[in-house]
């Protein structure tokens, strides 16, 4: 098993889990592999070395986990912001292409507020704000458009 710190041409960065050298170069080559994050297909290997496990190494004095006051590190953002995705997911009712039309309904009173999801034009999410409703866009990875993990 082969894994590589990948990175794509928006400067994500993860990993990727591949048989062999030529099963990277092959799902690369078919438009297989893509950023979590974005779903970017500008995937770029980056170098890295083997990890040897060499009998009688020790764990350093201070751990690269944590500083000096024993602190651990702040998650990496794209794990945080992974995390806030799954909760909105988990949190909201998806709407599908009817997130203008239900929005609307919500604030007329037409329908119960609730925690909605969907897609919206850009046109149509501009009318919103004009009319008062507030939408956010949050692009979500391919990923998660499957069970999230």
């Amino acid at each position: 098993m082969k894994v590589f710190n990948l990175r794509c041409a928006h400067e994500h960065g993860f990993e990727g889990w591949f048989a062999s050298e030529q099963d990277y170069q092959s799902q690369l080559d078919r438009g297989l592999i893509e950023c979590p994050m974005c779903g970017d297909q500008t995937i770029t290997k980056l170098p890295s070395a083997p990890r040897l496990n060499v009998s009688g190494a020790r764990e350093p004095a201070v751990s690269a986990r944590a500083d000096v006051a024993g602190t651990p590190p702040a998650p990496p953002l794209q794990s945080v912001w992974m995390r806030a995705v799954q909760h909105v997911l988990a949190t909201t009712v998806d709407v599908g292409d009817r997130f203008a039309e239900e929005a609307r309904r919500m604030h007329y009173g037409e329908a119960e507020e609730r925690a909605i999801r969907g897609k919206a034009s850009a046109e149509e999410a501009q009318a919103l704000q004009e009319e008062g409703i507030e939408v956010m866009a949050l692009p979500l990875p391919a990923a998660a458009k499957g069970p999230v993990q």
